[in-house]
């Protein structure tokens, strides 16, 4: 059995933390089947190889996809390509599509064209598509619209990770068998606490986002203030006697900030660039607490009973907040400063009732993700 792992990346380490927490359920549910990834900018080959997962063979380019044709090609043609590590989409048994937010208006329109091609060529043939828990929409293309409508009731099963993205696809495809609602699904897997990280209970870590200040946060006022807040949170861990770490949760355009960050502070803080997804995990759980601007990172700090102070730039923010009942530690962004100092200071100062909170949630959450992987192996094997 061939099993693609979609919409993964091994820059992104929120991407690569599902990865890794989809190759271990692979490896437990169906120990003889095929990992599968697609080869992208930002899933090079010797990281593909590292996990030993066949490369997809990819017969599109923007608009162009000639991925049907895949199914013409003769079986023997198919075998010889195996033996070269590589499958075309006609190979595929089972889809896991792992993309967190990829599908939305903040995202192009192309994406849902080729995903509405991607799930009926797939339910012709007999494969297997799911998607894990992902933030989905909002959707008001009119294009959009009528392509999921046509090719979301071919998928095999949906879960929306929260319930604006619920309600998004409900509000396309209605009540229909196959959408269920399931939280983020890294809750569930364990970080490495690397060596070199000593002396956490004493450290707050920063997690930014180059989305706060990019195209695809519509919220102005994040965009003007998003450095100066960043700043004086900052400020307020060295006045409190905690040590400020900058940890990069992504590539060049996160490292920018941390660097404009530590350049205000004469370059003195500690930036970490951790390459392993479950080391990041590991770092943010053995923290004191965390102040972060990634999706994943402040699900590993709420999962492992870290106090965590957010930012947002997307629905799926404040629905994780509501859902770990912390909604006051997601950041205003007209907050004055005696509230930030105040904001900083609750999740500094050993408060019990907002440790007790997340802990209770994270086991909750914990336990509802595993009813997820029950329903997709059911799925998968039925």
């Amino acid at each position: 059995m061939f099993i693609e792992i979609k919409g993964v990346q091994f820059v992104n380490k929120g991407a690569e933390l599902m990865l890794a927490s989809v190759v271990e359920r692979v490896k437990q549910y169906w120990p003889d089947a095929e990992i599968v990834l697609e080869g992208n900018p930002f899933s090079p080959y010797k990281s593909r190889a590292l996990l030993g997962a066949y490369q997809k063979l990819s017969l599109r380019k923007n608009v162009l996809d000639l991925n049907s044709f895949a199914y013409y090609l003769p079986k023997s043609v198919r075998n010889y390509l195996k033996k070269w590590g590589i499958v075309t989409e006609a190979d595929i048994d089972v889809v896991l599509d792992a993309a967190g937010f990829a599908y939305g208006d903040q995202w192009g329109a192309l994406k849902v064209t080729h995903l509405g091609g991607e799930l009926n060529r797939y339910k012709k043939h007999g494969c297997k598509y799911i998607f894990l828990p992902q933030a989905l929409g909002p959707f008001t293309r009119e294009k959009d619209i009528k392509t999921l409508k046509a090719s979301l009731p071919n998928a095999s099963l949906i879960c929306a990770r929260e319930e604006d993205s619920y309600n998004n696809i409900r509000g396309i495809i209605g009540d229909a068998s196959n959408l269920i609602q399931m939280p983020d699904f890294t809750n569930a897997v364990k970080g490495i606490v690397p060596d070199y990280w000593q002396g956490g209970d004493k450290k707050v870590c920063f997690v930014p986002n180059s989305n706060m200040i990019g195209v695809k946060n519509r919220n102005l006022d994040w965009k003007k203030n998003y450095i100066s807040i960043m700043q004086m949170l900052i400020e307020r861990v060295k006045q409190q006697g905690f040590i400020p770490v900058l940890l990069n949760h992504e590539g060049e355009g996160d490292r920018d900030i941390c660097d404009q960050l530590n350049a205000l502070f004469d370059n003195s803080i500690e930036v970490i660039e951790e390459s392993h997804p479950l080391k990041v995990k590991g770092i943010i759980g053995a923290s004191k607490a965390i102040v972060c601007s990634r999706f994943h990172g402040c699900v590993s700090a709420l999962s492992q009973g870290v106090p965590n102070l957010g930012t947002s730039w997307s629905h799926k923010y404040e629905q994780l907040y509501r859902e770990y009942e912390v909604s006051e530690l997601l950041i205003d962004p007209l907050a004055s400063e005696d509230a930030l100092v105040e904001s900083m200071d609750n999740v500094l100062n050993d408060n019990q009732e907002f440790v007790n909170c997340i802990n209770k949630n994270a086991d909750k959450y914990k336990a509802i993700t595993e009813e997820m992987w029950s329903r997709v192996v059911a799925v998968v094997n039925g």
